[in-house]
């Protein structure tokens, strides 16, 4: 039986370490939040993360920036200089490509393999085990790291070497901040001219403007139960979280000197949000509220 060292127990790395738990792995936790170390049954909790990468075969991290992984890898107590030869690392934190790049590059020099693996699927995905890992880094380090990756995932993916499952993830996440966006100003224009949300739901769902937001994470309140827009919008991905991966986006075009004029429009609207509504702690669905923000009453 593998033992693993997971460092980030929040709402998407707690579920995470609770499903390899519940595979049964050995499972050691840190996490700043001293409860969310007891939230993971099973898990068994250490004084410090370096604590954690001792003893260990594979090491997981999920963590809000790169800063924070920087840190945690190469700082004064690193996890690289506290591992055993032989031990995975796998990051699966969305953070800028060059960080990732970097911090696989130290992990190399003290022959430590590493991933970068982050992942779309949400907390609910996160909870039900189905996330998609998106991986860069050798192919070998993937498959020795693929059961463990499919206790808490559906689907795998090798983007490519180091720091290319962050610019898969970039791009999906820029991709997805623009349908939602499409699609709340759809269903506004919609209502804004008689239309019931519910019913120009299904329409363009069976049509040619059929998207993962209609499909599955309607933005229009009182249209589609169990998503954020039927709670107050609470819960799910928080518009600040995806203001940030927009920032990494735009981070990400400029280094390849790639035009994102949309995924540019994408972010300031969500800023815009943000600053309009405080709706930072929200999921990124109340973007609805920027075209209908009679709805937010």
């Amino acid at each position: 039986m593998k033992c693993i060292g997971f460092v980030g127990l929040g709402n998407m790395g707690g579920p995470m370490a609770g499903n390899l738990v519940n595979a049964g792995y050995e499972v050691k936790v840190f996490d700043l939040v001293t409860n969310l170390m007891s939230a993971v049954a099973g898990g068994t909790p250490q004084a410090t993360a370096a604590d954690t990468a001792k003893g260990i075969d594979v090491f997981i991290s999920m963590l809000p920036a790169g800063r924070h992984v920087d840190a945690l890898y190469n700082g004064e107590d690193g996890i690289i200089h506290q591992c055993d030869p032989g031990t995975l690392l796998i990051d699966c934190s969305t953070i800028d490509p060059a960080t990732a790049q970097k911090v696989a590059a130290a992990a190399f020099d003290c022959d430590l393999n590493m991933l970068d693996a982050p992942v779309s699927g949400g907390t609910a995905g996160a909870d039900a085990g189905t996330l998609t890992f998106m991986v860069g880094g050798k192919r070998e380090a993937l498959e020795q790291a693929r059961a463990v990756l499919e206790v808490m995932g559906g689907n795998v993916f090798h983007a490519g070497d180091c720091g290319a499952g962050q610019v898969a993830k970039v791009c999906n996440n820029m991709l997805l901040a623009i349908q939602m966006v499409g699609t709340a100003e759809a269903l506004a224009l919609g209502v804004d001219n008689g239309l019931d949300a519910g019913v120009l739901s299904e329409i363009m769902k069976q049509s040619s403007g059929g998207n993962w937001p209609l499909n599955v994470y309607n933005p229009y309140p009182g249209v589609m139960a169990d998503v954020p827009a039927a709670r107050g919008y609470s819960g799910g991905f928080l518009v600040d979280l995806m203001t940030k991966d927009l920032g990494l986006a735009m981070e990400t075009a400029d280094q390849s000197r790639s035009s994102v004029p949309m995924g540019a429009l994408a972010k300031n609207l969500f800023r815009v949000h943000e600053q309009l509504h405080g709706a930072g702690r929200l999921d990124f669905s109340s973007i609805q509220w920027l075209y209908k923000p009679e709805l937010k009453s």
